[in-house]
């Protein structure tokens, strides 16, 4: 069956005159032909559109054209140029917009001269022209395409527009249409995901979708409190131009350590919201409370039942509340980022389960490796379980990265990375009964193929 493999590679629309406007194909790959499609007037006058491929301006160009215009057809041969110009007659001039359509062959390969056709009606004079054009230079790869009228005589109008496509052979896969990150894909998406801060940069104006996940909290120590999952946003449809986003990931916060865990940091995409780090699970050897965060942490059951940790409206949900009560104490769960995912509350006997996360985006999972891959369902953001005092059942971690609890005198086990996960709250008051670390965070920008 016939796939799409036309793609819109690089846009340009002018709000100011200008006398050329460049394309650069640096970090284009994967496609056989070029198709360039102007819509453009002149500020004054009438002039030649004309193009340069890679700054030559020795005599390399050549042209042969047929023109009709309703009345009589013509035809011209034009040789030794320093430019190529695939109208005649069509002019381009100040009154009207014009499409010139023009499609470049084998453009990359170092193997055979560059050929070119052009589509052109309209224009000062109005005429209908097809034009075969030729770039004799010792066969070598385009790598720039200037364009101009009458290079440079001319001026392009206010709201001229130029776009440059790429054409893959049929039943190879378009190239990418930006850089940054790790690339993968499946049938429909390219991925771009970033583990770390790092850049996300299309090659040209494009929509996308982007998924965003804070790193988790860490465990409280001592019976402590589980992490609270990473906040979590996705947004969709976002029209991202041709210049770099900044993809800031944040990490997992370190288990607690005799103490109660550390926040998660947050994480963000360009200027969209800010997506808050998990909140801290409570300590259980001191009067503390659980932290805040996209999620909050699990509460401790000491001095009175003890709250989980607030979450961040849209992003997350609370901690579950610590158990005051002989003979385990359980400490409440951290909250997940999935749809009502509240972490459970602790009882005499068990630790809360950490909340849920999100199964929304398993898409991403299966096509990316990141998230908790739970039957072949991939989740975000799942809160840590609570540990118990001395025996008892320790809470289960939520899908999506949070860990369990223990209920013994050993650390956590620490959440996946790039996941978002809770840690899981640590055990009897021990020196190595630690909170489990949360997991680190995620931005994952995917947009179609074709």
């Amino acid at each position: 069956m016939p796939t799409n493999t036309y793609v819109a590679l690089k846009t340009s629309t002018l709000t100011a005159t200008a006398t050329e406007v460049l394309f650069d194909l640096t970090g284009i790959t994967g496609y056989t032909d070029l198709r360039l499609i102007t819509n453009v007037k002149s500020t004054s006058g009438s002039y030649d559109i004309t193009y340069r491929f890679n700054s030559d301006t020795n005599t390399n160009y050549s042209r042969t054209i047929l023109t009709g215009n309703g009345t009589t057809a013509a035809s011209y041969r034009g040789t030794s140029s320093t430019y190529l110009r695939p109208n005649v007659d069509a002019y381009v001039n100040s009154s009207t917009f014009q499409f010139v359509t023009t499609d470049i062959m084998n453009y990359s390969n170092a193997t055979t001269y560059k050929t070119t056709l052009s589509r052109i009606n309209g224009g000062a004079t109005p005429a209908v022209e097809a034009t075969a054009g030729l770039w004799s230079k010792a066969p070598v790869g385009i790598t720039t395409i200037s364009i101009g009228l009458d290079v440079g005589s001319g001026t392009f109008a206010i709201g001229s527009t130029f776009s440059l496509y790429g054409i893959a052979a049929e039943g190879t896969t378009p190239a990418p249409k930006a850089t940054g990150g790790a690339i993968y894909s499946d049938s429909t998406y390219y991925y771009h995901v970033f583990g770390a801060t790092g850049t996300f940069t299309p090659l040209s104006s494009l929509s996308a979708d982007v998924l965003v996940v804070a790193g988790g909290g860490g465990g409280g120590a001592w019976r402590g409190g589980g992490g609270g999952a990473g906040g979590l946003l996705g947004f969709t449809s976002q029209s991202l131009t041709a210049t770099g986003y900044t993809c800031t990931v944040g990490a997992g916060g370190a288990g607690g350590n005799n103490a109660v865990g550390s926040v998660g940091a947050d994480s963000q995409f360009g200027a969209l919201t800010l997506v808050k780090g998990g909140g801290y699970g409570s300590y259980g050897g001191v009067l503390s409370t659980a932290g805040n965060g996209g999620s909050g942490g699990g509460g401790v059951g000491y001095s009175g039942d003890r709250a989980g940790g607030t979450a961040t409206s849209g992003q997350g949900n609370a901690g579950g509340t610590g158990k005051d009560g002989a003979p385990n104490y359980g400490a409440g769960g951290g909250g997940g980022a999935g749809s009502g995912a509240t972490g459970g509350n602790g009882t005499t006997t068990a630790g809360g389960a950490g909340g849920i996360g999100v199964s929304t985006y398993s898409s991403y999972g299966i096509a990316t490796g990141t998230g908790e891959n739970v039957s072949g369902t991939y989740y975000y953001a799942g809160g840590g379980g609570g540990a118990t005092y001395q025996g008892g059942t320790a809470g289960t971690g939520g899908s999506g990265g949070g860990t369990a609890g223990t209920n013994s005198n050993t650390a956590a086990t620490s959440a996946q990375v790039s996941t978002g996960g809770g840690g899981g709250g640590g055990g009897y008051q021990s020196a190595s009964a630690n909170g489990g670390s949360g997991g680190s965070g995620v931005v994952i920008v995917r947009y179609l193929k074709v």
